[in-house]
This record gives C-alpha cells, sequence and structure tokens, in this order.
C-alpha cells in the first residue's frame, strides 16, 4: 500500500502539503481532485522520487514498478510504433542483453545466459509486444500507416499520445496520469477509460473530465487546505459528500435557497418545453442533478451567467451545398465536409461529434464565418451575433496586455468600473484585471476568451473545445451557465457531462458528411466500440440507424432516425429500403468481424511458419547433443510460446466466426 504519514511539503515560498495523512489499497484506481497549484503534480513527483517530502514519511514497496507520462518527446526519426514499445523498459534491456550475448560468441557461459535471456523474454510477453502496441496505438487514434511514421513528423498533440502508449505499454504496479485526456478526442478517451477499468495496478489519476473520471476510479483523494481527505466511490459519490458537507457547514444558507430556487425554475421552464428525445431527456436528468449540487455552485471560486442576447432572429443561418474546407494556393481546394444543406434556427442546441480530422473544427469555422464555402451557397441572418471559441483565439491574446485592456477593445464605449466587475465574475480581480497575462495558466487565459465572449451578448454560441485547460471548477461554472443559455448552441467537446447538460441533439461529421445522430452519448459510445474501436485494422461506417435518409434541410433540421423515429414505407418502395437498410445494418456489424478475422489469418500464417521452422530444428539429431544443449533450451522455450499463442489466436478465431455466423442468421 501507500502510506503518507505527516508530510509536509513546500516547494519555493509555497506550503502545498502541511502534516498530510493518506494510505491508499493496492489495487485502488484513485481520483486526485484539488485547484490548479494545490500540488497535484507535486504529489506524483514525491512518488516518483523527484521530489522528497520536507518532513514525514512516504512509504510504498520499493519493487513496484512505476509508470508515468513524459511530457517531453524528442523529434526522433524513430518509427511510432518502436516508440511506443519503447515504453517496455524491461523488454528493451532484455533485448539488448541478448544482442550483446549472440554477437559476443558461443562460449558454454554465454550459452547458459542466451537461454536465460530467452526465458525472461517469453515471461515479458516480447513476441506479442508488437501486436501490443498496435492495439494501444489504434485506440488511441493512429492509423496502421501513422504506426510505421517517424516521431518528429507529428505535431506536439499526437505526441503526447505517444508517450501516453509509452505509459500504457510499461508493466507497472503503480500507475501515474497527470490530464491524460488533454490531447484526445473523445473516441480516444472512451478507449483510455476501458483500458484503465481493466488495469490491474494502483492507479493514481489527475483529470477535469468528471466522466472519465467516474468511469475509471474508486477513490477520490481531494487536496484541500494543505491536506488530503480520501473519499470512497467515484467522483459523483465524492460530489455528493463534500455537497453534504457544504451544506452543515455554510454559512450562506438565504444565498444556496436562491440559487437553488433559480436553477430549479429554469429546469421547470425547460421542462414545459422539453421534446421526449433520449438526449432532451439526458439533459432534463442532469440540470436536475445540477439543481440538487446548488450549493457547490455557490462555494466554487466563481459563478457567471450569459446574458441575454439581444435579438433572437429566426433562422440564423442557412447552408445549401455547402462543401466546407480550405483554398490552397496553387493547388486544388482542400473538401473536408461537403454537401451540407442545415439550417440553424433560434433556441437549438446541437453538439457536434466525430473523430479527430473528421472536420468539426473546419464546420464550425464555416458556420462562424471565418471559412468561406468552397462550394453552394451560405446565408446568414443580419441579426445574427456569433460568439465564438476556438484555442487559437486564446494563443491569439496579447501576452503584454491586461484582461481589462483586452476587454476594452471589445466594448470601447463601456466605463472602466464597470468592465473592472464584469471581470470580477470571472475570478479577475483588482491587480490580476489590471496587470499582463503573461504568467496566466492557460485555464485563465481560457476564461478570460470566455469572457470577451460573453460581454458580446451573441444569440449563437460556437464553441470548440472550450474546457481544454479548464479545471473542475471552472467547467462546472460553463456548465451551469450554458445551460442556462437562452440563445442557440454549437458545441464540440470531449467533456461528457458538458455535452449531456447543455446540448438537446447530436450532429456528427463522419466520412466527409454531416449527418444527424438521434441517440444519446452511450448510443455513440456502444458504435464505436463496435467498430472504430474494435480490435479491427479499418473504420467501419455508421450504421444504417445512424444515417438520416435525406440531408439536412430548412425543413428538417435534424431527422430522426428512420427506424426508430419515421413509419414503416408503405407498398413495394418502402419494403426495399428496409431490407436495404437491414443488409447495411448487418454489414455494417460484420465488417469489424472481417477485418479482425482476417488479420487473425495473417498472425496465425505467420506463427504456423516460425512453428515448422522450430519444428525442422528439434528434429535434427545434432541438436540433443552435449554441446548444444542451451540452444536447445532456447529452442524448446521459443516452441512453447508459439503454441502457446497459437492456441490464444485459434481460440479467438474460432470466436469471432461463431459470432460472424450468428450475424448471418
Amino acid at each position: 500500500m501507500i502510506r503518507l504519514s505527516q508530510v509536509t511539503l513546500v516547494r519555493g515560498t509555497k506550503t502545498l502539503l502541511e502534516d498530510a495523512d493518506l494510505t491508499l489499497n493496492p489495487g485502488d484506481k484513485i481520483g486526485l481532485i484539488g485547484p490548479n497549484g494545490s500540488g497535484k503534480s507535486s504529489l506524483f513527483a514525491l512518488l516518483r522520487g523527484e521530489l522528497h517530502a520536507d518532513r514525514g514519511e512516504v512509504d510504498f514497496p520499493a519493487r513496484w514498478r512505476i509508470a508515468h507520462v513524459a511530457q517531453e518527446t524528442p523529434a526522433l526519426e524513430r518509427a511510432a510504433i518502436e516508440y511506443a514499445i519503447d515504453g517496455d523498459t524491461t523488454l528493451r534491456r532484455l533485448q539488448r542483453e541478448l544482442a550483446e550475448a549472440e554477437a559476443a560468441g558461443d562460449a558454454e557461459l554465454d550459452g547458459v545466459h542466451i537461454g536465460h535471456l530467452h526465458a525472461a523474454l517469453a515471461d515479458a510477453d516480447a513476441y506479442s509486444a508488437r501486436s501490443r502496441a498496435e492495439r494501444l496505438l489504434h485506440g488511441l487514434g493512429f492509423s496502421h500507416a501513422q504506426m510505421g511514421e517517424p516521431v518528429a513528423s507529428f505535431s506536439g498533440g499526437w505526441r503526447m499520445r505517444l508517450n501516453l502508449a509509452q505509459a500504457l505499454m510499461c508493466p507497472s504496479d503503480l500507475l501515474l496520469l497527470d490530464e491524460p485526456t488533454n490531447h484526445l478526442d473523445l473516441d480516444a478517451i472512451l478507449w483510455v477509460e476501458d483500458w484503465l477499468k481493466r488495469y490491474g495496478g494502483t492507479l493514481l489519476l489527475v483529470s477535469h473530465d468528471r466522466d472519465f473520471l467516474d468511469g475509471v476510479v474508486n477513490v477520490v483523494v481531494h487536496i484541500d487546505n494543505k491536506k488530503l481527505k480520501r473519499y470512497s466511490g467515484d467522483y459523483s459519490s465524492f460530489e455528493g459528500q463534500r455537497n453534504a458537507a457544504v451544506v452543515l457547514a455554510a454559512a450562506q444558507y438565504e444565498k444556496q435557497q436562491r440559487e437553488r430556487a433559480h436553477l430549479e425554475s429554469f429546469i421547470n421552464r425547460f421542462r414545459a418545453k422539453a421534446s421526449k428525445a433520449k438526449q432532451a431527456q439526458s439533459r432534463m436528468k442532469m440540470l436536475a442533478r445540477m439543481e440538487d449540487l446548488a450549493p457547490l455552485h455557490v462555494s466554487a471560486p466563481f459563478s457567471f451567467e450569459f446574458r441575454e442576447p439581444l435579438k433572437a432572429p429566426d433562422s440564423l443561418l442557412t447552408l445549401e451545398g455547402v462543401h466546407a474546407g480550405y483554398k490552397l494556393e496553387g493547388q486544388p481546394d482542400k473538401v473536408v465536409v461537403r454537401g451540407i444543406d442545415f439550417t440553424l434556427r433560434s433556441g437549438e442546441r446541437y453538439g457536434l461529434l466525430g473523430i479527430n480530422g473528421a472536420g468539426k473544427s473546419t464546420l464550425i469555422k464555416t458556420v462562424a464565418g471565418e471559412l468561406a464555402p468552397l462550394a453552394g451557397e451560405a446565408h446568414f441572418n443580419r441579426g445574427l451575433a456569433v460568439g465564438y471559441f476556438a484555442q487559437h483565439q486564446v494563443d491569439m491574446l496579447r501576452h503584454d496586455e491586461s484582461p481589462l485592456w483586452h476587454l476594452e477593445r471589445t466594448a470601447p464605449r463601456a466605463r472602466e468600473q464597470e468592465l473592472r466587475s464584469f471581470l470580477g465574475m470571472f475570478n479577475f480581480p483588482g491587480d490580476m484585471a489590471t496587470g499582463p497575462i503573461t504568467n496566466f495558466s492557460g485555464g485563465e487565459k481560457a476564461r478570460l476568451a470566455l469572457a470577451m465572449i460573453v460581454w458580446s451578448r451573441p444569440n449563437l454560441l460556437l464553441l470548440d473545445e472550450p474546457t481544454n485547460h479548464l479545471d473542475l471548477e471552472t467547467r462546472e461554472a460553463l456548465t451551469v451557465a450554458l445551460a442556462q443559455f437562452e440563445g442557440t448552441l454549437v458545441l464540440v467537446s470531449h467533456d461528457r457531462h458538458l455535452l449531456r447538460a447543455t446540448t438537446d441533439q447530436f450532429l456528427i461529421v463522419a466520412d466527409g458528411r454531416l449527418q444527424a445522430f438521434d441517440g444519446d452519448l452511450e448510443d455513440y459510445r456502444d458504435w464505436l466500440f463496435k467498430t472504430k474501436l474494435a480490435d479491427a485494422d479499418e473504420t467501419v461506417p455508421l450504421p444504417a440507424s445512424r444515417k438520416i435518409e435525406a440531408p439536412l434541410s430548412r425543413k428538417d433540421p435534424a431527422p430522426a432516425r428512420p427506424a426508430a423515429a419515421t413509419p414503416t414505407p408503405a407498398g413495394r418502395s418502402g419494403q426495399k429500403r428496409k431490407e436495404a437498410a437491414e443488409r447495411q445494418r448487418i454489414s455494417a456489424a460484420r465488417k469489424p468481424l472481417e477485418s479482425r478475422l482476417k488479420r487473425l489469418d495473417e498472425q496465425m500464417a505467420k506463427l504456423n511458419e516460425k512453428k515448422s521452422a522450430l519444428d525442422v530444428q528439434l528434429a535434427d539429431p545434432a541438436i540433443y547433443g552435449e554441446a548444444q544443449k542451451d540452444a536447445l533450451k532456447a529452442l524448446i522455450l521459443d516452441q512453447a510460446y508459439v503454441a502457446r499463442e497459437l492456441a490464444e489466436l485459434e481460440a479467438e478465431w474460432l470466436a469471432l466466426q461463431e459470432q460472424l455466423e450468428t450475424s448471418n442468421s
């Protein structure tokens, strides 16, 4: 177990922990919670031995293997898959020792040593290392072609995925993950979540994604007032326990009651006009939960509201036959999403789904007017007021200027005191509002960008990953504000809690098209694990039940899936469409099975060739001589390993073949 006894940790002039006690059991999956700067990363460094406690004891088994995600990735020419395998340092060490021993000669001592090394490599699952690395990289969003590309060819975000792959590749007793989802899209987050559920060691996780925490952890450790407090259960359970404590200790009872009444009033208004769609019902449940947690919202560092839009025209914009993409100088246009027919009406709230690189951001930029359509027509209402948040806007802030200066540029006619009061709502008080933002964290810069959007009173909010770098409490404040926003919302986010609480329906960008997705996030997760996140070599298209029969139009901006929301068409043509949809559904269900079976056939063929070669060597009488006993031992170990691997692959092949036959019936 991990035990911290009376630990005090000081960094510079700041005391992070003071006489803190904590006990964690082997196999616990722990979420480490606390505001930015409270000492989460320092606690990780303490466990890695990079820092030492100023006072007290930190104790855990010395034999434990510790894995963590490196923060830097050198620009190597090494292939991505080899870089991922490098995470298994024991395997790489054994491989180096074997290569050195084989190069040294064939003396009797070397032969014994080589035999031991082969045995150690078998124990380290050396011969499955490449397939394990392939599964890791596939789950993290890498195609098979990308796995062979050099590390230096990837952007910073993708290199961080490679570092995460290294950490997961490393056999470990203690896994330390500090914001592992920051550079992942929703698909990869769901895969990592599933992987961590099956992890057998002790996990210590820092994350600002509450759904991710809920899906993984069974213990929460909260850094509060320089102490470590342990809570049993997932993040939602921790929040409930902490909420109860806040209620008991609160001296702001009247303020809490006003917040509760405000949220309850909003929920009742929403309930009166909500449809029976699954996503709308899901949002009502989330809002009701937010009402129960009103005291926590009050005790958070800050809260804010989007001011009511000055105008609410209907419709806001219409896209007709639009191709969204980029004009390239001297080259053909790069079309990312084609044939968009879409009308956005006042009050609609969309969550935009799709894998990384599918075109979500390109679509948002086109709707925002930042990108001109490559084809088709875009009609924007004169009363349209867009509030657009994207990561590049944070980068465009002037680091040598203050939050007040930035807001004055947005509102040149407003009084300074009014602007300072407004910035105070976003937790930029006093000197912080008037000093340069040079030393602001990523979360503080994102808050400033949001403040500038809120001031403009938009009737259409386009938010592209607004929660990156925001801590949990700031995310919760944003969630409450967006849930009560009276305008129109289009949201791209990997934060499932935010999506559930603030959107009513989903669209998905897939295969270069914008389609309606009539379902909730659990439906999306199920589809991903049956298709893209299945152990297959290629992405499977959306099943028939998720496709729309006609493009989005101003008459029908979000058509329901045909099988669930429209009556069965009469006559022969209707029957044909129904049969075609069923065939497409069966084909989509079969595709990942067929792809995996093909992969298994290839792997078994290679292993059978290796087995045949080993059998030939073992059939040679010379191998049984006294001088060859070490070589014989190595051959027997190889034969046993190949036989075991073949048995596992054959068992999987038979199970998949049975599934395939079942899908035919």
